[in-house]
C-alpha cells in the first residue's frame, strides 16, 4: 500500500493520504488516547511518541505532532502504524460506536447554513487536511469548530472570520458573526 503525504498549512500537522476510503460517513476527531478508544486506527496512531491529535476524513489522516517532536523522525514512525494498522484488517472504527446523533428539525436559516458549508467551505478545508463542525447559530452568530489541520493553525482565525463569516454573510443577511465554539 502507498501512502501519500502533504504538508498542511499547520506546521505541527501533517496529512496522510492512503489508497482507500477511511472514513464512509463523517468525520473523526481525537485530542487524545482516552477519546480514541471507538477507533483502533486512532489508538494505534497514539502509541506513536510524539502524536498529539488525530483527525480522520473521507479519504485521509492528518496527524498532530506535539512541539518536541520533529516530522523528519515522527513521520516514518507514523507511516509504518498506518501500515500495520492497515495491514490487519482492523476497523477504522468500532461498529457500535459509529453513527448520527442527528435530532430535530433544522430551521431554514441553519439548513442553508449547512449547505454552504457542505459544498462551498468543507471541500476546501478537507484539502488541507481538516474539517468544519456546525454546532449552532443563535441571534446572527454561527458558531464552528475548526478540526484537524486547521485546528490551531495560525490561519485559521483568519479564515474563520474573513473567509467563511464573508461568504455566508453574503448569502444568509441574518448572519451578523462567526465564533469559534
Amino acid at each position: 500500500m502507498f501512502i501519500q503525504t502533504e504538508a498542511t498549512p499547520n506546521p505541527s500537522t501533517l496529512k496522510f493520504i492512503p489508497e482507500q476510503t477511511i472514513m464512509g460517513q463523517g468525520t473523526a476527531n481525537f485530542n487524545d488516547k482516552e477519546t480514541a478508544v471507538r477507533s483502533p486506527l486512532a489508538t494505534r496512531l497514539f502509541n506513536v511518541d510524539g502524536v498529539d491529535s488525530i483527525f480522520l476524513g473521507s479519504d485521509f489522516i492528518t496527524v498532530t505532532k506535539d512541539d518536541e517532536q520533529d516530522w523528519q523522525v515522527l513521520k516514518p514512525m507514523v507511516l509504518e502504524a498506518l501500515m500495520n494498522h492497515f495491514n490487519s484488517g482492523e476497523a477504522v472504527i468500532k461498529e457500535e460506536a459509529a453513527g448520527s446523533d442527528d435530532a430535530g428539525e433544522d430551521s431554514d436559516i441553519v439548513k442553508q447554513i449547512k449547505e454552504l458549508l457542505e459544498t462551498r467551505v468543507r471541500p476546501a478545508v478537507a484539502q488541507d487536511g481538516g474539517d468544519i463542525i456546525f454546532h449552532r447559530f443563535e441571534e446572527g452568530i454561527v458558531y464552528l469548530t475548526m478540526m484537524g489541520a486547521c485546528s490551531g493553525c495560525p490561519s485559521s482565525g483568519a479564515t474563520l472570520k474573513h473567509g467563511i463569516e464573508n461568504m455566508l454573510r453574503y448569502y444568509i443577511p441574518e448572519i451578523t458573526e462567526v465564533r469559534e465554539a
